[in-house]
C-alpha cells in the first residue's frame, strides 16, 4: 500500500502572533470575535435615539436685552442702593441726586403760582363793599367842594359888579370852580369804575399769569423727581458705573440693567425651512447646564432678510447657506438661562399653530 507524501500527513503548522506561535483556531476566534464587535456596533447605531419626527432642531446663544440707566437731571448723586448682581423689580428705587437746589426752585415756584392764583381771584371778586363805599365818599366830597366853589364865584362876581371885590379874585375862584369840577368828574369815574370792577383784559392777563406759573412749578416738581432713578423693568444690575460724588448728566449711564425675564436665543433658520416656521410658534429651548430639562419658549421674530450663517455658528461647508436670524423667547424667572449660553432650540412642526403670545406672560 503506498504511503501519502509526509507533507501532507503532518499537523497543522502553527501561526506566528505577536512573536509567540499560536494555533490556527486561534485566528479563527479572534476574527469570529472581531465580527460579533462589529454587530453589536451596527445595531447599536441602528437603535439609537433620534431626534423626534415633525421636531425641527437648530441651534444658537441666548441673548438678554440691556437698559443703560440715567437720571433725567444734572448734579452731583448722594447716594446709589444697589450693587452689582443685585436683582431689582420695576418701580424700585436705585439712586438719588443731592436735591438742594432743586428743592429751593421748586419752593419759589410754587410760591409765585400761589401769589398769580390770589392776583386772580382779587380780580375775579371785584371791588369789596368798602372799596364802593369809599369811592361815594369821595364823590360826595369832590360834590361839595364844587358846590363851594360856585357859591364863592358868584358871592365874588356880585361884588366885582358893584366895585367891592378886585377882578383878580373873582378869577381866583372862577379857576377853583373848574378844580372843583374835573375832582368831581374823576370821583364819578371812580365810583363807576369800583361799581363795574376790572376790566376782562386784566382778568385775561392775570389768568395767563397764573397758567405760566403753575407750569414753572409743574417743570419744578419734575425736575426735583427726577433726581431720584428708578428701576424701569425687572432685572439685574450688570454694571454700576458711576458712584455717589459723582456729577451726572441725562447723557450720563449710571447702571447697566440686564432685562434677563423674558430672554431669547439667537439662532438662524436654514432658508429651505423658512416655511415651516411662524412667529408666535411654541418652541422648547435645551441647554447643557440642564441636561434634560426643557424651556418653554415660543417664536418671537424672525428675520425677513436673509444672510450668510455667521462663521461662528456652522461649520466650514455651511457657511456659504443663506439663513434667517430667528429670535426664540423663553421666559427665565430663577435666572437659568445665562447671556452667551449655548443652546438647542426645538420647534415642534406638527399642531403647532402661531398664537399672538409675545412677552406679556412672564411674570404675569
Amino acid at each position: 500500500m503506498t504511503g501519502l507524501p509526509r507533507e501532507a500527513t503532518s499537523p497543522t503548522p502553527p501561526v506566528v502572533v505577536g512573536g509567540k506561535k499560536r494555533p490556527r483556531s486561534f485566528l479563527v476566534g479572534l476574527f469570529a470575535l472581531v465580527l460579533l464587535a462589529a454587530a453589536g456596533g451596527l445595531g447599536w447605531y441602528m437603535s439609537r435615539p433620534t431626534p423626534a419626527a415633525g421636531v425641527l432642531k437648530i441651534y444658537g446663544n441666548i441673548e438678554i436685552r440691556q437698559v443703560q440707566l440715567a437720571f433725567n437731571n444734572s448734579d452731583r448723586i448722594a447716594r446709589l442702593l444697589v450693587q452689582e448682581g443685585d436683582h431689582v423689580r420695576r418701580g424700585q428705587l436705585l439712586g438719588e441726586l443731592d436735591t438742594t437746589r432743586l428743592q429751593a426752585n421748586a419752593d419759589k415756584a410754587a410760591a409765585d403760582a400761589e401769589a398769580a392764583a390770589k392776583t386772580l381771584t382779587r380780580l375775579l371778586n371785584g371791588s369789596r363793599p368798602e372799596e364802593i363805599a369809599e369811592a361815594r365818599a369821595a364823590l360826595d366830597g369832590a360834590l361839595a367842594t364844587e358846590a363851594n366853589a360856585r357859591a364863592t364865584l358868584a358871592r365874588y362876581s356880585k361884588l366885582v359888579g358893584v366895585n367891592a371885590e378886585s377882578k383878580q379874585n373873582r378869577d381866583n375862584a372862577e379857576q377853583a370852580l373848574k378844580v372843583a369840577i374835573a375832582n368831581r368828574q374823576s370821583a364819578e369815574q371812580a365810583l363807576r369804575l369800583a361799581i363795574e370792577g376790572p376790566r376782562w383784559e386784566d382778568i385775561a392777563v392775570a389768568r395767563a399769569q397764573l397758567a405760566s406759573a403753575q407750569a414753572a412749578l409743574a417743570y419744578a416738581r419734575r425736575a426735583l423727581a427726577d433726581a431720584k432713578l428708578f428701576a424701569p423693568a425687572d432685572g439685574a444690575i450688570e454694571d454700576r458705573i458711576l458712584e455717589p460724588g459723582d456729577m451726572v448728566t441725562p447723557q450720563t449711564p449710571v447702571f447697566t440693567l440686564d432685562l434677563d425675564n423674558p430672554v431669547y436665543a439667537r439662532a438662524y433658520l436654514p432658508e429651505r425651512q423658512l416655511g415651516q416656521v411662524r412667529p408666535g410658534m411654541r418652541a422648547f429651548i435645551e441647554t447643557d447646564a440642564f441636561p434634560g430639562v426643557q424651556f418653554p419658549a415660543w417664536i418671537g421674530f424672525v428675520a425677513t432678510t436673509a444672510e450668510f450663517t455667521p462663521k461662528t455658528v456652522e461649520t466650514t461647508e455651511l457657511r456659504t447657506e443663506l439663513v434667517y436670524r430667528l429670535h426664540v423667547y423663553a421666559c427665565n424667572p430663577e435666572g437659568k438661562l445665562r447671556l452667551g449660553a449655548p443652546v438647542t432650540v426645538l420647534i415642534p412642526l406638527v399642531n403647532n399653530p402661531p398664537s399672538n403670545r409675545g412677552e406679556a406672560p412672564c411674570g404675569k
